[in-house]
């Protein structure tokens, strides 16, 4: 792109570059990469209303996660998945007409708009917020959306969402999983807790600090944390299933993966989307996890996965088999 620069006095070539920026959203000052057009010559900054807008609303996202918002997209999927006007999913809520349209091309929503949509998510509860609560639709589009919500509760799809650990996760109490029925809620917990306590939590890392606690836990206590079966593969024990598990996870509003590209690679970067919730894991485990964080806090996802291959669990098995509990016995953190 060509385009006129005062400092040089003629047209020139233009090229993009990164730079800090801070924007002011709600209050808070926001630090951004903003992506800036500049003249390839001499440096002078063009306006550019596409990568100024870009900057903004990379701006907003980034305040939206860090305060755990969904984002204008996620609130979209909530609504259409329903079959709902902006205006009809507003007055469901009993909302102002163009409070959806708002939060869908880009205001911040508040926090109890925010928790009521992602309770509403769940078709279960959708179905219970009609039953219990009156709303601004008329009888027509409210049978509508009850047989909507009726289709959704059928749905293949949601129905293996909502029956994932007994679908995949194996739960017979064995030497394989630490003689320990897979817990799903222990395992977001655990998650959550090295997610919100990292500065930057790589999904590489994620998986072995998952494996290490796991481990520990079970060589001073004789059963496992979280139920979770670890496999062999090529960057050292991850749990069975990971990818599904992540998915769920996601889907659930736990945590997400992040892609970003640092130097021509690929970083996924495990966000958090709530705090850990207090009463799931117990004290004596807690413990457990804050050792593991502390042996491996200086460690990136290449020094823990080459750590983990010196494991004897990791050594005396294959690529895709099961490395049993018993290898605890042999691990050394302290």
């Amino acid at each position: 792109m060509k385009k006129f620069c005062d400092e040089c006095g003629r047209e020139v070539d233009t090229r993009i570059v990164t730079k800090k920026e801070f924007y002011d959203v709600c209050g808070e000052r926001i630090e951004v990469d903003a992506k800036v057009l500049v003249c390839a010559d001499c440096g002078e900054e063009f306006f550019c209303e596409e990568l100024d807008n870009a900057t903004l609303t990379e701006a907003y996202n980034i305040y939206r996660r860090k305060h755990k918002l969904l984002l204008p997209e996620e609130i979209k999927a909530i609504r259409e998945q329903y079959g709902l006007s902006q205006r009809a999913m507003a007055r469901l809520l009993n909302w102002g007409d163009k409070t959806i349209f708002r939060y869908e091309n880009g205001s911040i929503q508040d926090k109890a708009h925010n928790s009521m949509l992602i309770f509403l998510k769940n078709p279960e509860n959708m179905k219970q917020y009609l039953i219990e609560n009156e709303v601004g639709l008329d009888a027509r589009h409210r049978d509508k959306l009850f047989d909507i919500i009726d289709m959704l509760q059928q749905n293949g799809e949601y129905q293996t969402g909502k029956r994932i650990s007994d679908m995949i996760f194996y739960k017979t109490p064995s030497e394989d999983n630490g003689f320990t029925e897979f817990n799903y809620d222990k395992v977001c917990a655990m998650i959550l807790y090295f997610a919100n306590r990292s500065k930057e939590l790589l999904k590489t890392k994620l998986m072995k600090l998952l494996n290490y606690s796991d481990m520990l836990y079970y060589k001073e206590n004789g059963v496992s944390i979280s139920g979770m079966r670890y496999v062999h593969l090529p960057y050292g024990p991850v749990p069975e299933n990971f990818d599904m598990l992540l998915g769920t996870v996601s889907a659930d509003n736990i945590a997400h993966i992040e892609i970003e590209f640092d130097s021509g690679y690929e970083k996924h970067k495990v966000v958090p989307d709530v705090n850990m919730q207090s009463g799931v894991l117990s004290d004596n485990e807690i413990k457990v996890l804050d050792r593991i964080y502390e042996k491996f806090d200086g460690y990136g996802s290449v020094d823990i996965s080459n750590y983990s291959h010196k494991e004897n669990g990791y050594i005396s098995t294959k690529q895709g088999e099961i490395i049993s509990y018993r290898y605890a016995r042999d691990i050394h953190i302290d």
